[in-house]
């Protein structure tokens, strides 16, 4: 790859790339952060300490990180779902409710381009998968983080109870208990927040050079980017 590639190949994917730059980083903060935790507690209860490698294996660590898994995709996909058909006059988050936006067009009305996605260009079932496709994305992230969620957390639950004694539980059981829904809920309640926040404060506040604020210029009563 030559310099100008190199150069074009970073402009064009900064931001994906930034963010799984500091997704990864962020990982490896917990995990490390986690197995001195992890060990402390051990050795608090007389237990053997384990290994890094094995920690990554541990359901202390998958609970921890699918959690906040689980709240993020929910957070997205309830985004997504939501802002096709609820409106919030001014902001920048929002379709104008007045009027009729590029991504309520009904894909395949008239000549469809020739660079169109394949599934737009055959049409039938795979059209109306494809339409639907980044809702029906995040609802399966959704699911598949919840479940992540509920399996090692029901393990370190009986990890936790089997050191003292205590009673096992199916992960059935584990997602019935409180101590599932206080994990999922106080991650859940600060996803819901930021997304309030970013809708409200967009009607008012700006920031110069993103595509998530309003140009600078803009009224507080106009809606959209």
């Amino acid at each position: 790859m030559d310099g100008k590639k190199t150069r074009d190949f970073f402009r064009d994917n900064g931001l994906c790339l930034v963010y799984l730059g500091l997704f990864l980083i962020c990982a490896a903060g917990q995990s490390a952060a986690g197995f001195r935790v992890y060990n402390q507690g051990q050795e608090e209860h007389g237990q053997s300490p384990t290994t890094y490698p094995r920690y990554l294996e541990n359901a202390h660590f998958w609970q921890a990180i699918s959690e906040n898994w689980e709240s993020e995709f929910l957070q997205m996909g309830t985004y997504i779902l939501f802002t096709v058909f609820l409106f919030k006059k001014g902001s920048s988050e929002s379709k104008d409710p007045e009027g009729k936006e590029d991504s309520d067009r009904e894909p395949g009305k008239g000549a469809v381009p020739k660079d169109a996605p394949w599934p737009v260009r055959a049409g039938g079932p795979a059209k109306v998968i494809y339409q639907n496709s980044l809702g029906l994305a995040f609802l399966l992230l959704f699911i598949s983080s919840f479940a992540l969620h509920a399996c090692s957390g029901a393990r370190n639950h009986n990890a936790e109870e089997a050191a003292h004694g205590g009673r096992a539980l199916t992960v059935a059981e584990f997602v019935l208990s409180s101590q599932f829904w206080f994990e999922s809920m106080q991650n859940w309640q600060s996803e819901f927040l930021s997304v309030f926040s970013m809708v409200f404060l967009s009607i008012y506040l700006r920031q110069k050079g993103s595509p998530e604020s309003k140009p600078v210029t803009a009224s507080h009563r106009s809606t959209g980017k």
